[in-house]
């Protein structure tokens, strides 16, 4: 299995705020998902809260809950491990929030996929895990100024981990 993490966040790794993102970005959105459409995704209960729709179609909706209880068109697993081993060997697994699901899960992951946004000045509550340059490597970078339809210029970067000793 290849264990991916998928996020936004800006200078100060910053992820969110009163359980919200931080910033609207259409291209973000698309790219978010296009690259986990068809695959299986992971995220805490409250990540599954804030979604306006529910479940997110075209794709395996995993929550992570302590709680008893169940969410229309998802499984629930009471651990990140308990997740992990209910996915195929084969497939790419995309880990979505929140950020103690993403501060779990660096020590797995394979890749990750960010959207850093050019920005420090927007107050966040919660923080991407810091991203240690002797475990990731950046593979590759997509700058994009802002414009109309973006209030900050942003740019797509794809981590892969070091090879591990």
């Amino acid at each position: 299995m290849t264990l991916s993490i998928i996020a936004a966040i800006n200078r100060n790794r910053g992820l969110g705020f009163g359980n919200q993102l931080l910033y609207w970005l259409p291209n973000d959105l698309k790219r978010f998902k296009a690259l986990t459409t068809g695959h299986t995704i992971i995220m805490g209960r409250k990540t599954f809260e804030s979604l306006p729709k529910g479940a997110l179609p075209n794709r395996r909706n995993i929550v992570l809950t302590s709680q008893k209880k169940t969410f229309e068109g998802t499984e629930c697993f009471s651990s990140l491990q308990e997740a992990l081993d209910a996915c195929r060997k084969e497939e790419e697994v995309f880990i979505i929030g929140g950020a103690s699901i993403y501060s779990e899960a660096m020590a797995f992951a394979d890749r990750l996929y960010l959207t850093e946004v050019d920005d420090d000045q927007k107050p966040a509550d919660v923080f991407f895990p810091e991203i240690k340059e002797t475990d990731w490597k950046e593979k590759s970078r997509e700058c994009h100024p802002k414009d109309e339809k973006h209030l900050y210029s942003y740019s797509f970067v794809d981590y892969e981990r070091c090879r591990r000793q």
